[in-house]
C-alpha cells in the first residue's frame, strides 16, 4: 500500500458538467487503484462535505468541473478543513474561471488574445439591444464566438458566422451566466496545451491538434467518441510548436497557478497565437487532450496522479496558497499602478478588488 495516506478523488457534483467530472474522476481513481493506492471516490455533495470534515484524508484530488469545482469554491472550504489538494489554489481558480480577467492577465504577461468586448445582460435591456449589436459588429467585425464569462466544456458558446445570429447566440449565453464575453473568431490551427508541474517547474506537453468533423468544438465534440479528430503532436512549423508551449506556460505562471493546466489557442496561417483560455482542471475522460499530451510526452497517467497526490501532500495547505498567489497578486498590482497604503500594509489587492478594477476595463468597448 502507497505511503500517501488516505487520498480522496473529488469528483461529479450539481454543475452541468457533472458528468464529465464523474468520468473524469473515475478515470483518476482506477488509476490510483491499480497502483494500490488507498483511494476513495467522492461524489460532492452535502453528506460528503460533513464526512469530510468529520474525517479528512491525506489529500484531495479535486476533479471537478464548473462551479463550484473550478471557481474556488471548493478549494476554498479545503482550506478551511486544513486538507491539502492538487491544483491551483482558490484565489487562482477565481480568477482562471472569470474569462475576461484571465484574458487581461496573459495579455498583461505579454500573450495575444482575440479582439473582445464583455457586456452584461442587463445592458442590452437598459441601453437597447439593436445600437449595441451595431457596435459590437462594428468594432469587432464576423465571425464572432460568444461565450458565457464563466464556465467550460464550451456549455453556451456560440459561433456567429452573419449579423442576425447574434441576438440569438447572445440570448443562448444568457441562460448560462448573466455576463458574455464576445471576442472575435480567428481562422487557424486549434490546440491545447497541457502543463504539468512534478516538483521540478512546470513542463508543456506536446499540443494536441483539434480538428472537429463537423462544426465547432461543442459539448459534443469534446466529449462523443470519434466527433473530432486529434493529432499529437499538433501539425505545427517547429517555431509555432515552441511557441504554443511557451505561450501555455507563461499563462501558467501568469495566471498563479501550480500542479496542471491546460491552455486552448488558435495558431493563424501566419504562426500568429491567440490564447482563448486557460483550465485549472483539466478534462480526462478518453476524448480529452489533456491526457493525450501526458502519453506524448511519455508520462504514465497514473503515476502522474501519484506525484501530484504526494507533491501536494508534502507542502500542505496554507503556504503552498501564499506562493502561488503571490505572483498574480505583484502582477495585478503592477497592472493597476496600485502601492499598498500604510493602512493595508502591504496586503496587496484582494481578488474581489482587482475583480472591480479590472471589470472597468474589460467591459469597456473603448479599451478592444
Amino acid at each position: 500500500m502507497s505511503e500517501l495516506g488516505r487520498v480522496l478523488v473529488l469528483a461529479g457534483g450539481l454543475s452541468l458538467e457533472r458528468e464529465v467530472s464523474l468520468r473524469s474522476g473515475r478515470r483518476v481513481f482506477d488509476a490510483l487503484r491499480g497502483l494500490d493506492v488507498d483511494v476513495e471516490f467522492g461524489d460532492l455533495g452535502p453528506d460528503l462535505m460533513r464526512a469530510l470534515i468529520a474525517d479528512p484524508p491525506s489529500v484531495v484530488l479535486p476533479v471537478l468541473h464548473g462551479n463550484p469545482g473550478e471557481d474556488g469554491t471548493v478549494r476554498e472550504v479545503l482550506e478551511l478543513v486544513g486538507v491539502p489538494y492538487v491544483g491551483a489554489s482558490a484565489e487562482a481558480c477565481r480568477l482562471a474561471f472569470d474569462k475576461p480577467l484571465a484574458k487581461a492577465l496573459v495579455a498583461r504577461a505579454g500573450l495575444g488574445t482575440p479582439a473582445s468586448v464583455t457586456l452584461p445582460r442587463e445592458a442590452f435591456h437598459d441601453l437597447g439591444a439593436a445600437p449595441l449589436i451595431s457596435l459590437i459588429l462594428k468594432r469587432l467585425g464576423l465571425p464572432l464566438f460568444v461565450k458565457p464569462r464563466a464556465g467550460g466544456s464550451a456549455f453556451g458558446v456560440g459561433h456567429v458566422q452573419d449579423a442576425d445570429q447574434l441576438p440569438a447566440a447572445l440570448m443562448a449565453c444568457f441562460a448560462y451566466h448573466d455576463t458574455a464575453l464576445i471576442e472575435r473568431a480567428v481562422t487557424g490551427v486549434e490546440v491545447a496545451v497541457g502543463v504539468v508541474d512534478l516538483g521540478e517547474g512546470p513542463v508543456a506537453m506536446p499540443a494536441v491538434e483539434i480538428v472537429p468533423r463537423r462544426g465547432i468544438y461543442d459539448y459534443s465534440a469534446h466529449y462523443t467518441a470519434g466527433a473530432t479528430e486529434f493529432f499529437c503532436p499538433a501539425r505545427l512549423s517547429d517555431r509555432a510548436a515552441a511557441a504554443v508551449a511557451q505561450a501555455a506556460l507563461t499563462a501558467h505562471r501568469a495566471l498563479g497557478l501550480r500542479d496542471l493546466s491546460r491552455t486552448d489557442l488558435i495558431v493563424d496561417k501566419d504562426d500568429q497565437l491567440f490564447v482563448l483560455e486557460t483550465a485549472v482542471a483539466p478534462g480526462l475522460t478518453d476524448t480529452s487532450t489533456f491526457a493525450m499530451g501526458l502519453a506524448a510526452k511519455g508520462y504514465a497517467f497514473a503515476r502522474v496522479w501519484l506525484q501530484l497526490a504526494g507533491l501536494a501532500g508534502a507542502r500542505g495547505t496554507s503556504a503552498a496558497v501564499q506562493r502561488s498567489w503571490h505572483s498574480v497578486e505583484q502582477q495585478s498590482r503592477d497592472m493597476l499602478g496600485n502601492k499598498p497604503s500604510d493602512g493595508a500594509a502591504g496586503r496587496g489587492l484582494t481578488p474581489v478588488e482587482i475583480s472591480q478594477h479590472r471589470l472597468q476595463e474589460v467591459t469597456d468597448p473603448r479599451k478592444v
